[in-house]
């Protein structure tokens, strides 16, 4: 699938938003300067993009405190309104910004087309609970009261999002944080900033307050400046551990909660009993889409070793036919990685991987480099990757290991189903697992066994709106859609109201009535029996003798 150059310049030109941040209803140039965006295809630059300072995103929190206060003092079922307006936007938007998200960041026509009415998905979705929101009546003993619960909201939640979910990603986060009630400032990498940007836009049209949605473009100082801010109530992040990790110790300079949404290392496994022809036809193509560019997509395909070259030899055919080429073609499944560096990045790990130690970590099947730019010179000047798969992968080496984020699939083998999920749980991450057998109870059982915050048995289900997701180790923490997403962006409130004492709740009695011996010299003073059955008021230790025994 050629890549025309021409085509990519004239859409960029009508469809990429103006690069500049959106604070409250202003729209500044980024004062930290200008990142140069390149289109991923044609390796050439198509637009600027504002990058906020510090300064801008303490701005945007200041903004969002403001539009917090005014979107928390609407009615529930106004709210509920404004979303529906914004997702109803969206879908009407569709066309638009699925152009740009294979602009930005190389998505395929096919895939992009979809991701803008899976983001309204989302927003529908968390829009139905925006007036359903609910406490709950507590019995109380051994006193007599009426207790109570509210769910709020947290105030301003800081979304950092990373750029292959683009707006889908973005209403992910933010329709479950408004729908909570908070106000949002994303901040979207400077990698694929312009989904991010219309999604600001579309929200100030659809009625929502003025700050109750900023976007501010940004490299790592703006992301660290909104972690850090005091006025950042939580933050939700999508990206790699290593920047997790750099959050966190911010976040814990202000006790700040954090969602984590990371990377994975997915296992797939095949049994003997499956669908031979089904698994290796998945086994070849999911991990393949988007380049591979996926933290879900099953990159280690574990399967049975009576099974392994029926399969294989099925995952191969299969990758081999994958259209790769201009990702404006509908036609094109695998289009390139998001820019020059992950391409580098991603050669480099099968380098290593076909060189590494006394013999390699893997045996090289397919591709293994970039693709052949002789037979399509077109593609000379894009950031693509051939699809690769490796066999025989040695479980311990880097490429079994780590998370590649491009168009790569190790292959290993086991024996027994004990071995099959030891394989799938022997990486540093949790984030989703794959089975294939037709036997049912092998299927729970194993799903059951896999460290994994997500399983899918015999297919793929692609991040419905409904059902939470999110990881475990090193994948995160906290869930992303469903009620569980919801969850994350409220707190409970605990309201009491006593309606009669308790006997003896508030009596009045001398301290040293009810201290040990040793303590009885000290000075006494009247202190109030609380509802937990221990001691209240306002007694200090420097107030007592210090005791002479221990005994």
């Amino acid at each position: 699938m050629p890549v025309d150059v021409a085509r990519h310049a004239a859409l960029a030109a009508e469809l990429l938003p103006p690069g500049r941040l959106l604070i409250g209803t202003d729209r500044p140039e980024g004062e930290a300067g200008t990142y140069a965006h390149v289109n991923p295809a044609t390796g050439r630059e198509q637009a600027g993009v504002g990058l906020a300072s510090p300064d801008q995103v303490a701005a945007a929190v200041a903004a969002a405190r403001a539009g917090f206060r005014a979107w928390k003092g609407m009615r529930p079922d106004e709210r509920r309104a404004a979303l529906l307006r914004l997702a109803e936007l969206v879908r009407a938007n569709a066309e638009r910004i699925g152009g740009v998200l294979t602009l930005e960041c190389a998505v395929p026509a096919g895939t992009a087309a979809a991701l803008p009415r899976r983001a309204a998905d989302y927003l529908e979705y968390y829009a139905g609970y925006a007036d359903k929101l609910e406490g709950r009546v507590i019995p109380i003993f051994p006193e007599s009261a009426f207790d109570y619960t509210l769910a709020e909201p947290y105030g301003v939640i800081g979304i950092i999002s990373t750029w292959n979910g683009g707006i889908s990603s973005v209403a992910r986060k933010a329709g479950a944080a408004l729908a909570a009630g908070n106000a949002v400032v994303v901040k979207p990498m400077e990698l694929a900033p312009f989904s991010s940007l219309i999604f600001g836009d579309l929200a100030l049209e659809a009625g929502l307050p003025a700050g109750t949605v900023n976007i501010v473009p940004g490299d790592a100082a703006a992301g660290s400046a909104l972690v850090h801010h005091p006025g950042v109530d939580k933050i939700s992040f999508t990206g790699g551990h290593h920047t997790a990790r750099a959050i966190l110790t911010e976040a814990a300079q202000t006790i700040k909660p954090v969602v984590l949404e990371l990377g994975g290392k997915s296992g797939n496994i095949v049994f003997p009993d499956a669908d031979l022809a089904a698994a290796g036809r998945f086994a070849g193509s999911v991990c393949m889409g988007m380049a591979g560019q996926g933290c879900i997509f099953p990159t280690r395909l574990i399967v049975h070793e009576s099974v392994h070259d029926e399969v294989v030899a099925t995952a191969v055919a299969t990758a081999r036919a994958l259209p790769l080429g201009d990702p404006l073609d509908p036609a094109t499944a695998v289009g390139p990685v998001v820019s020059a560096a992950a391409q580098q990045r991603i050669l480099g790990m099968i380098e290593r991987a076909l060189a590494a130690g006394p013999r390699p970590a893997g045996e090289l099947l397919l591709g293994g480099g970039r693709p052949d730019a002789s037979a399509d010179p077109s593609l000379a000047d894009g950031f693509f990757v051939a699809p690769t798969i490796l066999d025989k992968v040695d479980p311990t080496a880097e490429i079994a290991q780590e998370e590649v984020f491009g168009p790569v699939l190790g292959v290993l083998t086991f024996s027994d189903e004990e071995e099959a999920v030891a394989l799938a749980n022997a990486t540093p991450y949790g984030l989703a697992g794959y089975v294939h057998t037709r036997d049912l109870a092998r299927a729970h059982r194993v799903a059951a066994a896999l460290d994994a915050g997500y399983v899918a048995l015999n297919g793929f289900a692609a991040l419905p709106a409904s059902a939470p997701f999110g990881g475990f180790g090193r994948s995160g923490y906290g869930k992303e859609g469903g009620f569980a997403g919801l969850a994350e962006f409220l707190r409970t409130k605990n309201v009491n109201l006593p309606l009669k004492p308790a006997a003896g709740h508030l009596a009045r009695q001398p301290v040293a009535a009810r201290l040990p011996a040793r303590w009885a010299a000290g000075r006494q003073r009247t202190v109030g029996r609380c509802c937990l059955g221990g001691w209240c008021g306002s007694v200090r230790v420097d107030e007592l003798s210090r005791p002479t025994s221990s005994k």
